[in-house]
């Protein structure tokens, strides 16, 4: 079983394979998706590919477990990731729209086995293999909300449906979407985008809340590890020896936060106050948020970044050092360094 994203955990649809299939490896592919199976404490091994890679790694009888934001864009997604199998079709179970896919000719016994478990029907469809290209239509958008590029939000969605196109490296909306420049600024920071291997979402990342550490400790002494708007590379950037994170960005730290609750690594997150909403605000005991009043968060982010050595650092003092020298240009929204 390979799993994508949170909701199959936070919505109790991975127990319900497990309680009837007994012993089901599963294989749990996305940054958020692995926070929440570690919160589970369900047996799994996190990935950190993209779930067509997964899927094209493994062997034997498979399938896909998603619980999309509505039954359009699990749909949508489902198609997304058939069309990028090698060989073979793909079964797929989608939880929002309550239906077990078929997708291009899968395993039709295993597809019926599992609609008698989750008492979904089976519908057979067929997905066109990607064609590359410069273009991608993220579906199953609602106005409003947030839509992310590599987990940087670039824009509001304004249409149900966003299509963006990639020209020479960089992503430009060609409709559905209000774009937010300086997101759009962040994303092409460093190397050039191929649209038709990004992660595109839109909506929050998880819409359940975090669970707080079971014991998890980390180390008062230690590494502090910069997350510069790159909250999806957590899992890759933090090692045993981190003791803290540094997070640049509003929705960087939201994402640092929540995911860092249920390990006890504290973080100092460095905002301007233009939160997109892409998950909500949970953060673990010993963590600061600064909300920069002069400037903006990306400076002086990077700017505390130079201060962190390449050696082990006590975190509470190196972020009582690091506050004081910018508290002419920031204030405190958040100290939790009392409930260590």
């Amino acid at each position: 079983m390979v799993v994508h994203g949170p909701e199959p955990f936070d919505c109790g649809d991975v127990r319900t394979v497990l309680s009837a299939m007994g012993q089901v490896r599963t294989l749990v592919a996305g940054v958020m998706g692995r926070t929440a199976a570690e919160e589970s404490g369900l047996p799994v091994e996190c990935c950190s590919v993209p779930p067509s890679m997964v899927l094209n790694g493994v062997g034997g009888q498979v399938f896909l477990l998603n619980h999309g934001k509505t039954p359009t864009s699990g749909r949508a997604f489902g198609e997304i990731i058939a069309g990028r199998i090698r060989c073979g079709g793909l079964v797929h179970v989608e939880c929002a729209a309550e239906k077990v896919y078929l997708w291009n000719d899968g395993d039709v016994d295993l597809a019926r086995q599992l609609s008698a478990v989750f008492e979904y029907e089976v519908e057979r469809v067929t997905a066109r293999r990607p064609e590359g290209g410069t273009r991608r239509v993220v579906q199953g958008c609602l106005p409003g909300e947030p839509v992310c590029v590599n987990g940087t939000v670039i824009g509001e969605a304004t249409s149900t449906t966003v299509v963006l196109e990639e020209q020479e490296g960089r992503v430009v909306p060609v409709a559905g979407l209000h774009p937010k420049p300086h997101g759009l600024e962040k994303l092409h920071r460093h190397t050039p985008i191929s649209l038709a291997d990004a992660w595109c979402k839109s909506g929050t990342i998880r819409r359940g809340r975090a669970a707080a550490s079971n014991g998890n400790t980390c180390p008062e002494d230690g590494r502090v590890v910069l997350i510069d708007h790159c909250g999806h590379h957590f899992y890759d950037l933090i090692t045993p020896e981190t003791c803290g994170v540094l997070a640049i960005g509003d929705d960087t730290t939201a994402v640092a936060g929540h995911i860092a609750l249920h390990l006890g690594i504290p973080v100092l997150g460095i905002t301007d106050g233009d939160l997109d909403g892409v998950i909500g605000e949970t953060f673990p005991a010993g963590s600061v948020v600064l909300r920069v009043t002069e400037g903006r968060d990306d400076d002086l982010g990077l700017e505390i970044a130079e201060t962190i050595p390449p050696y082990q650092v006590t975190w509470q003092a190196w972020v009582s050092e690091a506050i004081a020298a910018v508290e002419d240009r920031t204030e405190v929204t958040l100290d939790l360094r009392g409930e260590c």
